[in-house]
């Protein structure tokens, strides 16, 4: 049986949606290590779309690769849900199934990070972003590892950073109307890599303040 204890809590889990595409999923004997798996086929296409743009210079291939790069963002986030629950809801988590639900999700960020900052020609940017990313979790891991409850504040836990290259992706689409191409992408790495290790620092207080308390 998963771990309820150290599940993100997400309101999407409650919603009727979310239930039937669960059944349905179970019901093709789709698993949860292989949709959070497909997490990270999902993060590699983003990465591979949002890293090719640094070959175009606007037009329709610079909108498709954006909005690929955008929409795989958003399926990574559909797998890290659908795994969860065909995990609990549908009964069918594995004895293998902690490492699936974690190990995906890091290299997924550092994935999109990376391609995002090899696209506007920042890598150094990008690969700061995957590190911060990643320090967020350990952070939250290493509290829950000495027993505390775990800690999934922001502002950059992980729905955050996809939002913020969602919303880069779409913004960019009409970017070059106004500022030169890549500017919106620049800036979300810039706001990941800030966020969360102002996030990192959050988790961190909290452990700290929470090992004080209990003596």
């Amino acid at each position: 049986m998963p771990d309820l204890k150290n599940r993100r809590p997400l309101n999407s889990r409650d919603t009727k949606w979310a239930a039937r595409i669960t059944r349905a999923l179970a019901a093709r004997g789709a698993t949860p290590n292989g949709i959070s798996q497909a997490s990270m086929g999902a993060a590699a296409v983003a990465g591979l779309a949002f890293w090719a743009l640094a070959a175009t210079s606007g037009g329709v291939w610079t909108a498709l690769l954006l909005i690929v790069g955008a929409l795989c963002c958003q399926l990574r986030l559909l797998c890290n849900l659908f795994d969860g629950m065909v995990a609990v809801e549908a009964g069918r988590a594995a004895p293998d199934g902690p490492l699936w639900n974690e190990f995906p999700d890091r290299i997924s960020d550092i994935l999109i990070f990376a391609g995002i900052g090899l696209g506007v020609g920042l890598p150094a940017l990008g690969l700061a972003a995957a590190v911060m990313a990643v320090l967020t979790t350990y952070t939250r891991e290493l509290g829950a590892g000495i027993g505390l409850a775990p800690n999934f504040c922001g502002p950059m836990a992980k729905q955050h950073r996809m939002a913020v290259v969602t919303l880069a992706a779409i913004l960019a689409l009409f970017e070059t109307a106004i500022v030169p191409m890549g500017t919106s992408l620049t800036v979300a790495l810039w706001l990941i890599a800030l966020g969360a290790g102002v996030t990192a620092l959050r988790r961190a207080w909290r452990i700290r303040e929470a090992l004080l308390a209990r003596g």
